[in-house]
């Protein structure tokens, strides 16, 4: 991974280099970028716990979501149009583009001041899927790990940039592969093979409460709660349309090729990683142990994942030790580069900075990914109480304020400034409200409703607004239309008859 940063310095001279490897970076790497950044510890441990024991084998359904919605859709729909629309905009983050869109210097701070304050919880969440990990499989403290983990992703992130991140997210990536899929198979081979394990969960008595009275409901095909588990698929799916860390690897993207085959390579590896780790979550009843629960009797989700593979041998734990070591050091580089740059480049030069060089911002830039890491650490090693719940709201607030306007922003003329600020109100409002008041039970569903609520505002809102300048809108819209040849591989030629 050092040797990594080192190699790829040559890339960070400018800021699109450092930011975005030149917009020159290829299918495999801009994929298995996008991949990584999407699954980390948080959803092997912690989300394929938590899921599994409450919905049983249905679980994989939310993986199912996260490769067909998450990654097949969000490159289908928002990959090319992301790359044309940035590049022409010469916007490198999010926030940017808002204030390029949109023509607005105050849209493009708040939303970083959006993205600075919901990342930071989100980053610091990283770590905790490797504290019972480390506990369980060796006598090195958390500590130590969460240090050494930070400094490594500091080293390879600050020397090397973007292009750095991404050709680590490549070999993190192929372990994470391989990983998943060796402890899928070594975990059913423990309950006696796939059909034994099956008939074993669809045993669990009925009078269980979760099940709600129905038989075999841990194997049925919609799980105890198919409402419940449907908030959860949009959340955790959707959810990647209006995370900056995700959506700024389309500004990344090299060409045309890249395109079709990362939209190939990012589905199939979200299909092996998120179904993998929701597939061997739905089995989590079958490690039923007095070790997940605590004091008081209640379930401990985060501990479920870890007591399963404990009974796996000695190299399969080490596999997955570096499994999820990776997919965390993968996420927490994709978002500490995400929060550096938009930090430096939306709020700070020009606004604070003014007359920011090249080499100035870089420079912040490397100081802030510093900062920010700093930050995680301390939060990680010293979580605050309500940490752990602003963690859960973090995708909910970002993907409510941000997806809808993003995604109508490439496709239609007609949004407007105030249907912008209407999407922020409610993302952010709907996810902060419902963490202090709770009216909504499931801060998942928060999330999901957020975005919904969105989809929904943002239309509504434009047409009841002043409407934006057409002239300059229609000047955003010609690099759609500009002419480009290409192969026939990739073009039929048009019927000259016709």
């Amino acid at each position: 991974m050092l040797f990594i940063g080192f190699y790829t310095r040559k890339h960070t001279n400018s800021v699109d280099g450092f930011v975005l490897g030149g917009r020159n970076v290829g299918p495999w790497l801009s994929a298995f970028a996008y991949g990584t950044s999407y699954f980390s510890a948080v959803v092997f441990v912690g989300y394929a716990g938590q899921f599994g024991w409450k919905y049983g084998i249905a679980s994989t359904w939310i993986g199912i979501g996260n490769a067909l919605i998450g990654s097949l859709l969000a490159w289908v729909i928002l990959g090319r149009r992301t790359r044309v629309m940035t590049q022409h905009l010469q916007s490198r983050t999010m926030p940017d583009f808002f204030g390029s869109r949109y023509d607005s210097k105050a849209l493009k701070i708040t939303a970083s001041v959006i993205v600075f304050v919901f990342l930071i919880p989100y980053t610091a969440s990283v770590y905790n899927g490797l504290s019972r990990l480390f506990e369980m499989a060796f006598d090195i403290p958390y500590q130590i790990c969460v240090i050494v983990m930070a400094g490594l992703t500091a080293v390879y992130v600050i020397v090397g940039g973007y292009m750095a991140t991404a050709l680590n997210d490549f070999v993190q990536g192929i372990i994470m592969l391989f990983g998943i899929a060796a402890v899928v198979i070594a975990v059913l081979n423990g309950q006696g093979g796939f059909m034994n394990a099956i008939r074993t969960m669809s045993a669990i008595p009925s009078d269980v409460a979760a099940t709600q009275g129905q038989a075999g409901a841990f194997t049925s095909f919609f799980g105890t709660d198919p409402l419940n588990l449907f908030g959860v698929i949009v959340l955790t799916s959707l959810g990647t349309w209006g995370l900056p860390q995700m959506i700024g690897k389309f500004y990344a993207i090299r060409d045309e090729k890249s395109v079709s085959a990362g939209t190939i390579i990012s589905t199939l590896f979200a299909i092996v990683v998120a179904g993998g780790c929701y597939f061997l979550g739905g089995f989590g009843r079958l490690f039923d142990d007095a070790s997940i629960y605590d004091a008081s009797g209640k379930i401990i989700y985060d501990a479920i994942i870890p007591h399963m593979l404990s009974t796996l041998p000695d190299a399969l734990i080490g596999i997955v030790i570096v499994l999820v070591l990776s997919a965390s050091m993968s996420t927490l580089s994709s978002l500490v580069l995400t929060s550096s740059s938009t930090l430096t480049l939306d709020l700070l030069k020009d606004n604070v900075i003014k007359g920011m060089s090249e080499k100035k911002q870089v420079s912040c830039m490397r100081i802030l990914i510093v900062f920010f890491i700093a930050i995680s650490v301390i939060l990680a090693l010293n979580p605050p109480a309500f940490i752990a719940q602003l963690m859960g709201i973090s995708w909910g607030a970002l993907a409510g304020a941000f997806l809808a306007p993003f995604l109508y922003g490439l496709y239609w003329k007609g949004v407007t400034k105030a249907a912008v600020w209407a999407s922020f109100i409610a993302g952010v409002g709907i996810t902060v409200s419902n963490m202090f008041i709770g009216y909504i039970a499931s801060p998942i569903n928060a999330g999901a409703i957020a975005m919904a609520a969105g989809l929904v505002i943002v239309p509504v809102v434009s047409l009841f607004t002043p409407k934006p300048d057409r002239e300059k809108v229609d000047r955003i819209f010609t690099c759609y239309e500009e002419t480009v040849t290409v192969t026939r591989k990739y073009a039929l030629e048009e019927d000259e008859e016709a």
